[in-house]
Order: C-alpha cells, then sequence, then structure tokens
C-alpha cells in the first residue's frame, strides 16, 4: 500500500492564493488523482454537487 502522498507545492500555493480570494477548492481523494474542483459564489446546493463530484472518484 502506497502512502497518501500530497499535492505538489505549486498547487498548494495556488490552492492559498484561491482561498484569500474567496475560492473554494475539493480534490479527489484517490492518491493517484489529479481532479479538483474551485468554486466561488456559488448557491450551497450546486456547492454540494460539486464537493460530491470532486470527492466521487468513479464519477470522473
Amino acid at each position: 500500500m502506497d502512502p497518501i502522498q500530497p499535492p505538489p507545492l505549486s498547487e498548494l500555493l495556488s490552492d492559498a492564493v484561491a482561498l484569500l480570494t474567496g475560492k473554494r477548492t475539493v480534490r479527489c481523494p484517490y492518491p493517484a488523482c489529479r481532479v479538483s474542483v474551485r468554486y466561488r459564489h456559488v448557491a450551497p446546493g450546486e456547492a454540494m454537487n460539486l464537493i460530491d463530484y470532486a470527492t466521487d472518484h468513479t464519477r470522473h
């Protein structure tokens, strides 16, 4: 079993800058998957749909 690798530093910095501008970033928890969803100013229901999509590896 491979240990979970954190995202590269460049992605972490990009996420931090996005957070400062009011955007949220959600990543797929599957270790080898690079899918992420970034959103800002969406309705709560749409935010839940985006989170569900990003965290369900079988959907992408």
